[in-house]
């Protein structure tokens, strides 16, 4: 019987889908975070294959060390930088990807704009220590939305944002301005532009080594310092340390963040959660019962496809 472990399964979530456990042909272990689970070392000692929560696990040199019995990594969604998957070609380690919806995080960015132009979440704290009414949040109708990146998601925002009379505009790929133009939104005529019209910039770009550090510190000291940065993507699009010292300048004036460089964040003194301008959330972009029904229904199907002799899916070959 092949033994399937999820790794770095923080809420426990997993055991609770039926799609995991209705095929007795296969048992279905989760682990907690891998490097404070007791069990991991010796389930993954053995286990046969792996479903990886989207990129918390990264699969490298190091952890393959440890999975010596390993036959098939399948990921939630589409595979990205957190599986080399030349070494798992090497070792023989199939590697197949499935599919996810844009909807939680889109959902989740949303939530991320009004509550950071409306101020609402420093607002509730103030009223938990017996303040009223300490913040003058504003709305979002008639402000100008930038989206950076024109994909699923971005797709999804800009819907949401028109249904509450935002302007919306787009910078990216070429692909994604024309694409945006097309679909009767704005797309400014430079970078800098985009940058110093927007009131809210969200950020909804792949981590490739193309958009890699691709905003950068220039790009956010030009930005309002009444504006708003979101971030439900991947930290890494950020120039590293740019995001922190342009908020020393005010420019932008205040940022929601759902992903940050090291995951996930244990300690309550790490400098972002510090921060009055700053809004942090556990990266749960994706992490909803909707979506994980679709991301593991897939990841376990393609499971059963490879171990039943079928390799078509596998993308490392």
């Amino acid at each position: 019987m092949p033994l399937v472990v999820i790794p770095d399964d923080y809420q426990h979530a997993t055991k609770h889908f039926q799609t995991l456990s209705q095929n007795s042909d296969f048992e279905v272990i989760h682990l907690d975070a891998i490097d404070r689970d007791p069990k991991a070392e010796e389930l993954l000692s053995k286990a046969d294959a792996l479903i990886l929560i989207r990129e918390r696990t990264l699969i490298d040199e190091k952890f393959l060390s440890k999975t010596p019995n390993l036959k098939l990594i399948s990921q939630t969604g589409k595979v990205a930088y957190n599986i080399d998957l030349a070494l798992c070609k090497q070792r023989g380690i199939a590697v197949v990807e499935g599919t996810g919806s844009p909807i939680a995080a889109a959902e989740l960015t949303w939530l991320l704009i009004q509550s950071s132009i409306r101020r609402f979440v420093s607002s509730v704290e103030a009223m938990k220590k017996g303040y009223w009414q300490t913040e003058l949040g504003d709305t979002v109708a008639g402000k100008t939305l930038g989206i950076l990146g024109y994909g699923k998601i971005g797709q999804l925002v800009a819907k949401y944002a028109r249904a509450f009379d935002m302007k919306v505009q787009v910078w990216g790929s070429a692909r994604a301005q024309e694409q945006a133009r097309q679909h009767g939104l704005i797309v400014p005529h430079s970078r800098e532009e985009f940058f110093k019209t927007s009131d809210v910039i969200t950020l909804h770009q792949r981590l490739v080594k193309e958009t890699t550090g691709n905003v950068t510190f220039s790009d956010l000291t030009h930005m309002k310092n009444s504006a708003v940065l979101i971030n439900t993507a991947r930290a890494g699009l950020i120039e590293a340390d740019a995001l922190e010292k342009a908020l020393d300048l005010g420019t932008p004036g205040f940022a929601a963040l759902d992903v940050f460089d090291i995951e996930p964040i244990w300690d309550i003194n790490h400098s972002l959660l510090k921060r009055d301008n700053v809004l942090c959330s556990p990266h749960i972009g994706y992490v909803t019962k909707s979506c994980y029904d679709i991301y593991f229904d897939s990841a376990f199907k393609n499971v059963e496809k490879y171990f039943s002799g079928d390799d078509s899916h596998v993308i490392n070959k």
